[in-house]
């Protein structure tokens, strides 16, 4: 008779929400660095478009081309601050599947640990179990040469 551990289909189970609570902390993660980068190239297209009309106002243009860059860097800012609110959704996803990853890794350690737990304990009773056969067979054979 081999080993078996009673909680190897659970295990297998927690196991697999591992793996799939994984997989979705990866895309997560993916989905926020996206994200970022898009508020990043935002941002630098910010700075970059005031650097530009600052220096245009040091050689001189129009006020209409003023009103237009002013106009657009307000628009800019208004795309930046809806990317910021994603990019905190997608940082809080982010968080939340971590949370889940590491609760799952915790589950996971539990029942590995029960199970090296529960191995050692049949690994033992085993071992009793040979040391008492052993113990019979010495005792069948005394009884046999004394017998002789």
């Amino acid at each position: 008779m081999g080993y078996q551990y009673k909680f190897d289909k659970i295990m297998q189970l927690r196991e697999r929400e591992k793996d799939e609570s994984e997989n979705t902390f990866r895309e997560a993660v993916g989905q926020f660095e996206k994200e970022a980068e898009k508020l990043y190239d935002l941002l630098k297209k910010k700075e970059d478009l005031i650097d530009v009309q600052e220096q245009k106002m040091k050689t001189g243009f129009s006020v209409l081309d003023i009103q237009h860059y002013q106009q657009f860097i307000g628009n800019l800012e208004k795309i930046i601050d809806q990317q910021q609110q994603i990019v905190i959704t997608a940082r809080g996803r982010m968080q939340w599947c971590e949370q889940q990853l590491k609760e799952k890794n915790i589950e996971v350690k539990k029942y590995g640990k029960i199970r090296t737990k529960d191995l050692a304990l049949y690994q033992k009773w085993e071992n009793d179990e040979e040391a008492k056969r052993m113990d019979e067979l010495s005792s069948i054979q005394f009884m046999n040469r004394k017998i002789r």
